[in-house]
């Protein structure tokens, strides 16, 4: 689903692949051969997302930014990253070919270094949020989201027009799967690596 909020609209490369369960709201930018898969959620809320190409947001990631009057949290993500699932990303930056592993979050402000990789779970701490916050962001969400409008699905340059709801063409999701297998061997080795670093520590 992807959705409009007040004038900003996603900009989504037609090479791009965005899952029909997936939703991208507001001021997003999805760069060329990048995939958003099932569940993810992508919303610009008074700040810009970028997401650069050749990138991968997999299953129920939740990506986020966000901004008033104050202040401003846009997020960016650097190309030929993976974005685990599950994991949640507010405001920070992350730089090319990095790994977020399931789970992890990286909150407003905190960055990540290019090629660098984070455990699953882990938590990238950034500015601290007032409590007393929630209030007005909570007016905030309420007046940007008011006037949100569904826009047509997203379709690659290669595709045929299709009715909203119809799934991929066959070659499409072939090719997403291709991109989940190379995806998940990664993070297998990724998760390999540190179990053997930690080994090695245990025993110096």
């Amino acid at each position: 689903m992807i959705l409009s909020s007040g004038t900003k609209k996603p900009k989504i490369h037609a090479s791009a692949y965005v899952a029909p369960t997936a939703t991208i709201a507001g001021d997003v930018t999805v760069g060329e051969e990048s995939a958003i898969l099932h569940g993810a959620v992508v919303t610009a809320e008074g700040a810009a997302i970028t997401i650069g190409a050749h990138s991968v947001i997999m299953e129920n990631a939740v990506l986020k930014a966000g901004g008033g009057n104050a202040s401003a949290h846009p997020l960016t993500i650097g190309e030929r990253c993976i974005v685990g699932p599950h994991a949640y990303l507010v405001g920070a930056t992350i730089g090319n070919g990095c790994s977020v592993a399931a789970g992890a979050q990286i909150l407003n402000g905190a960055e990540l270094e290019d090629g660098k990789s984070t455990s699953a779970n882990e938590v990238v701490a950034g500015e601290r949020v007032r409590p007393e916050s929630a209030e007005s962001y909570a007016a905030f969400l309420r007046k940007t989201h008011a006037a949100d409008a569904l826009i047509e699905q997203h379709r690659t340059a290669k595709s045929p027009p299709r009715r909203s709801g119809e799934e991929p063409p066959p070659t499409q999701v072939a090719e997403v799967d291709k991109v989940v297998d190379v995806m998940m061997l990664e993070l297998e080795e990724m998760e390999h690596r540190r179990q053997q670093a930690i080994k090695r520590q245990k025993g110096t």
